[in-house]
């Protein structure tokens, strides 16, 4: 099984006659045939896109237009940055099950606003600035190098980008493979948590262990930590190596993310690291080891 996607999944594009758009949806639909159904772009409307294999999508008005024409289920965005917060509202009104925003730099206000009524809704947000979603050999929603993944029993949840890829490269070379990789993004305000994606893992029968990256700042990787030891309690444990980016930034100082800050005594490495450890997860000295570090927790 996977989480969130597999190869039923039908995604409307958000953003796609843009040049990320239209370089991503060739990505994906390059990737084991992922289902692209359509784009969506307010003056374009009844329009065809052509990739440069020679693909074609429909190009609608609006995501509800979209929707009631494909089917779709999800949709992602790479609607630049002043608009990616209304195009989720838009996704949002249109009952979208699965949202997914790519786009890095939203306003964090405009993203309250998506929240507000995100919680009001059936919809899902992944993100915003996130590198998406992808269940190996069947879907590949967002930015992720598709050629780095392997069917396996790995469920991969991080804040970080990059090392979201990191992991997903050290567990097919050790021959675990990955049943699926979320990005969740690493602003303040987002739409899927690492406790939401966890609780979908520990739920998934071929997820068997688990590769959860965070970052300093904010609470959220104490917070999984704690979720983690709570559910092992209950006899719904399963093994979970971990890091933390950004050990060595200094307090007050933003690393990257606009969530990763340190302040007021708190979302230190230190006591997310000590959190995690004393939850029964198993800590990587770096990113590099990331692999080795779950392979021998296996093994304990």
């Amino acid at each position: 099984m996977s989480i969130l996607i597999d190869k039923t999944t039908k995604v409307l594009v958000q953003g796609l006659t843009g040049k990320t758009g239209t370089f991503h949806t060739e990505q994906a639909l390059a990737y084991h045939g992922t289902k692209m159904v359509g784009g969506i772009h307010p003056k374009k409307g009844g329009e065809t896109w052509t990739g440069k294999g020679g693909e074609t999508l429909p190009v609608f008005a609006s995501v509800a237009e979209g929707k009631e024409a494909t089917g779709a289920d999800a949709s992602v965005v790479y609607v630049p940055p002043a608009g990616a917060g209304a195009a989720i509202i838009e996704a949002i009104e249109a009952e979208i099950p699965l949202i997914v925003c790519i786009t890095e730099g939203v306003p964090v206000g405009d993203m309250v606003k998506v929240k507000a009524l995100l919680d009001k809704s059936n919809s899902r947000l992944v993100g915003p600035n996130c590198p998406g979603i992808l269940t190996p050999n069947e879907c590949k929603i967002g930015i992720m190098p598709g050629n780095i993944f392997s069917k396996g029993s790995v469920g991969v949840v991080s804040r970080s980008g990059t090392l979201t890829y990191e992991a997903v490269f050290q567990t097919t070379n050790e021959g675990l493979g990955q049943t699926t990789a979320v990005g969740i993004g690493g602003d303040p305000v987002k739409g899927t948590e690492f406790i939401d994606v966890l609780e979908m893992f520990l739920a998934d029968d071929e997820t068997r262990s688990i590769i959860m990256i965070g970052e300093i700042g904010g609470s959220a990787e104490e917070d999984a930590a704690q979720f983690i030891a709570d559910e092992a309690k209950k006899g719904r444990a399963k093994p979970v190596a971990g890091f933390i980016a950004g050990r060595t930034a200094p307090p007050g100082r933003t690393m990257g993310h606009a969530g990763a800050v340190i302040s007021g005594g708190k979302g230190g490495a230190e006591d997310k690291i000590e959190a995690m450890r004393a939850a029964g997860i198993a800590i990587a000295d770096s990113p590099a080891t990331l692999g080795k570090t779950l392979a021998q927790r296996l093994k304990a």
